[in-house]
């Protein structure tokens, strides 16, 4: 019985460690992600005409020159192109005090931050995934989810900074949310509530946008939240969930936005990216949802 429960325990210990690490790897490559992705963004505003920041242009136009097979890595002060020891998740960061190894300019926040935190979701998602991992397709659906959850945090990153949610990234979102979805179908005998399950959840998460987005014309709610809102909803595939995530996500925004409002940070008029709060909400339907509705049955009479 010891040696089992010592094998059990081994065998835990490899797949948290093997999530913590490939979560820094992807997590350094969702960092590396959102800058080439702003890099283009900005191009194309120009290039369309657009005003854009030039100091913020001139210092991310570099990062879309080099072709996709030469693309490396590189300080946005001096162009200094990045080794292989300077890119080991978190441990450069720090043995470098987070600054450049050539010019010594500060390399920022971001990267460490959104590298331990995909790592950490990866951790959390293995040990509070609510779902069976006995089948293939069970497996399946926890890998599309950790997929997703790189995308995500692209989505969360860029969001934060520039108020925009990229479409390719969106739509990678949906198409891993459809493919969770499928499988769903595919694992469970009854199919029309799933299906029906799925279509809630897209009119809550992503339908209830679409109406504020052609009420307002616009002004109230960005499109890409609609877009968001439909691939969070394929990856929830419930429409009680989806209730929950939507109510999370606003629950958070009031903790948030009415503090630093009172404190004269934010004004009535003030922007606030909504594409954050609704995978902050996601994540706490998916991992810890279950828990939370069977808190919530319990009180009710």
């Amino acid at each position: 019985m010891i040696k089992t429960d010592m094998i059990v325990l081994m065998e835990q210990f490899v797949i948290y460690l093997s999530l913590s690490l490939f979560g820094l790897i992807l997590g350094s490559f969702a960092g590396a992600s959102v800058w080439r992705l702003r890099a283009r963004q900005l191009v194309e505003d120009k290039a369309a005409g657009e005003e854009v920041d030039s100091n913020e242009y001139k210092t991310l136009k570099k990062l879309t020159k080099a072709s996709v097979s030469n693309d490396r890595s590189r300080c946005l002060h001096c162009s200094y192109t990045l080794k292989w020891y300077d890119l080991i998740p978190l441990i450069s960061w720090l043995s470098l005090g987070g600054r450049c190894r050539k010019c010594r300019q500060p390399i920022g926040y971001m990267e460490p931050l959104i590298e331990v935190g995909v790592a950490l979701l990866f951790v959390l998602s293995y040990a509070y995934w609510p779902y069976p991992l006995s089948s293939s397709i069970d497996i399946a659906r926890f890998v599309v989810w950790l997929v997703a959850g790189v995308a995500l945090a692209i989505l969360f990153v860029y969001d934060s900074k520039w108020f925009l949610l990229p479409n390719n990234i969106n739509f990678t979102v949906i198409g891993l949310g459809a493919i969770n979805s499928l499988l769903i179908i595919i694992n469970t005998n009854d199919k029309l509530n799933a299906v029906i399950n799925i279509v809630a959840s897209v009119i809550i998460l992503s339908g209830i946008y679409l109406s504020l987005y052609l009420i307002s014309k616009g002004r109230w709610i960005g499109f890409g939240d609609i877009k968001l809102g439909l691939g969070l909803a394929l990856l929830i595939a419930d429409w009680k969930l989806a209730f929950l995530a939507l109510f999370a996500a606003n629950l958070i925004g009031c903790i948030i936005v009415v503090p630093t409002m009172f404190m004269g940070k934010l004004k009535l008029d003030s922007r606030v990216p909504f594409g954050p709060l609704l995978i902050a909400g996601l994540f706490v339907a998916v991992l810890a949802g279950s828990h939370l509705l069977s808190i919530y049955a319990n009180y009710l009479p």
